[in-house]
């Protein structure tokens, strides 16, 4: 697609779960906008931003190999440090299926053949999900803080986000707005799962492009570093697609750029997405049942157009 709103038949089909926000102060909402929902891995943005705010502290670096490690914490960032990832293997997808306890860190380690990388750091891309449960550790490591303490600190709290919080037990995803989740068991999600409403969803990322977590360059970096990936898939929006820090990046069109990250779990898909080129800026939080990130992309989009002036 080219920033063009497609399949309105199926857009039509899910209940939207919406909130978003304008630099003016304009706030909109549909759906169950304060309920809770898996953020899947838009968490990923909040795991960059975590690391950055410790960057910015002195207390972590972004360029110096990580300890006993061939890759740094900005490889990891981006997506570019040969780290494998679990998200193709069978098993793990069988195991989810049936509702089983999730695996230890040291299981999936070894079943996802981690310590082997796909190519040398720093010279090709591949998504990974366990390359950002190292990015956890490293937060952790550097803050002194379990992690779900450590995201509090560093970037929940900063923006009274009381409803959020890191998904650490089946317990946590009974609360989830969508039944069928609740016998999800969110350690499936090694670098973690945050829950929370769209509406702190969309808080946060607005907060980060309005200067409230990190100063303007450390921000601009999370987009300064753009792996060029070609346009989205059939069916989803976007093109110039790339990969910043925790942050996926790509035009819509006559929307502009847009910058934030999309999620997927067992029935559900978000996206949460941040138009700069709006006037005024917008940021948009969409939550769904069903599997096609699709969907709500092209519903960040409708509501995108509605913006345009």
């Amino acid at each position: 697609m080219q920033g063009e709103l497609t399949d309105n038949a199926v857009v039509a089909e899910s209940e939207f779960h919406s909130a978003w926000m304008t630099s003016e102060g304009a706030v909109g909402l549909t759906g169950a906008s304060t309920a809770l929902f898996p953020w899947w891995s838009f968490t990923k943005t909040v795991l960059a931003i975590a690391a950055l705010r410790l960057v910015e502290e002195g207390c972590l670096s972004l360029d110096d190999p990580r300890p006993g490690k061939p890759f740094t914490l900005r490889q990891l960032l981006t997506h570019r440090a040969g780290v494998p990832d679990y998200g193709g293997i069978d098993a793990y997808n069988q195991a989810v299926a049936r509702r089983e306890d999730a695996w230890s860190r040291a299981f999936l380690l070894e079943k996802a053949g981690a310590d082997q990388l796909l190519f040398a750091p720093g010279t090709g891309w591949a998504y990974s999900n366990i390359g950002y449960l190292f990015v956890g550790d490293a937060i952790a490591e550097a803050s002194g803080l379990p992690l779900a303490q450590a995201l509090r600190r560093f970037v929940l709290d900063p923006l009274d986000l009381a409803g959020t919080r890191l998904a650490t037990e089946h317990a946590d995803f009974r609360q989830i707005f969508w039944p069928s989740l609740a016998s999800y068991d969110p350690r499936w999600v090694y670098h973690g799962c945050l829950i929370g409403p769209p509406i702190e969803a969309a808080r946060l990322l607005h907060a980060l492009f309005h200067g409230r977590l990190l100063p303007p360059e450390l921000v601009a970096s999370m987009y300064a570093r753009f792996t060029p990936l070609g346009d989205a898939p059939a069916g989803r929006p976007g093109t110039d697609i790339g990969y910043g820090m925790g942050l996926m990046l790509g035009k819509m069109g006559a929307a502009g750029r847009v910058f934030g990250h999309s999620g997927a779990g067992p029935g559900s898909v978000n996206a949460v997405c941040h138009f700069p080129d709006l006037s005024p800026a917008l940021t948009v939080a969409v939550f769904a049942d069903g599997e096609d990130q699709g969907v709500v992309e092209r519903e960040v989009l409708s509501i995108a157009f509605d913006h345009l002036t």
